[in-house]
C-alpha cells in the first residue's frame, strides 16, 4: 500500500479552461510519481475522469467511490484499484474521507463545494487535522476565497478558518505543499 493516500474532489464536467483539465491531469501524474494513492468519486467524466486516467497511466494506486444513483451519471470507473459502490453520497464522502491523509481541491460546481465545506467544517469542529489543498488555477477559487474571508471579516467565522485550507495556484505548488505537510 503507498505511503499516503490524497483524496482529489473536481468536477465531473471539464469546465471553460482548458487549462482545468491539464491541471487534472498533472495532478494525477505527480500523484503517482510521488508514489501516493488516489482517492476520489469514481467517475470516469470531467476532471474527475482525467484525474484518474493521469494516475492510472503513470502507475498510482487508485481508490473510487460512488454512490448507487451515480454510477450511470459519473460513468463509474470499474477499472479502478479499488471501486466501492455506497448507497448514498453521505456514505460516499464519509469513506472517501476516512481513507485520506490530505485533500485537494480541483476547480469544480456544487459537489465539490459541498466536499469542501464539509472537511472545512469538520476541521473547524475539530474532528480532523488533515491538509485541505485548493488548487486556484486561473484564479478559479477566487471569488470562494474572497467570500470565506467575507466570512470571517462579517463575524461568522474565526480567522482561524483560513489555516484550515491552503490556496495553490498550481499542481506542482500542491505537491511541495503536501511534501511538507505529510511528512
Amino acid at each position: 500500500m503507498p505511503s499516503k493516500s490524497i483524496c482529489v474532489y473536481c468536477g465531473s464536467r471539464t469546465g471553460d479552461d482548458p487549462a482545468f483539465m491539464q491541471e487534472a491531469t498533472a495532478l494525477g501524474t505527480a500523484i503517482a510519481s510521488e508514489g501516493w494513492r488516489l482517492v476520489y468519486g469514481a467517475g470516469d467524466v470531467g476532471l474527475m475522469g482525467a484525474v484518474a486516467r493521469a494516475a492510472q497511466t503513470a502507475g498510482a494506486e487508485t481508490f473510487g467511490v460512488i454512490p448507487q444513483h451515480l454510477v450511470g451519471w459519473e460513468i463509474g470507473k470499474t477499472d479502478l484499484t479499488s471501486y466501492v459502490v455506497t448507497e448514498t453520497m453521505h456514505e460516499r464522502k464519509k469513506v472517501m474521507f476516512m481513507n485520506c491523509d490530505a485533500v485537494v481541491v480541483l476547480p469544480g460546481g456544487a459537489g465539490s463545494l459541498d466536499e469542501l465545506f464539509e472537511v472545512l467544517t469538520w476541521r473547524q469542529l475539530g474532528l480532523h487535522d488533515k491538509p485541505v489543498l485548493l488548487v486556484n488555477t486561473n484564479d478559479y477559487w477566487g471569488p470562494l476565497l474572497a467570500l470565506l474571508r467575507h466570512v470571517t471579516d462579517r463575524g461568522f467565522a474565526d480567522d482561524s478558518l483560513h489555516s484550515y485550507y491552503t490556496a495553490v495556484p498550481d499542481t506542482a505548488s500542491a505537491c511541495v505543499a503536501l511534501r511538507e505537510a505529510l511528512s
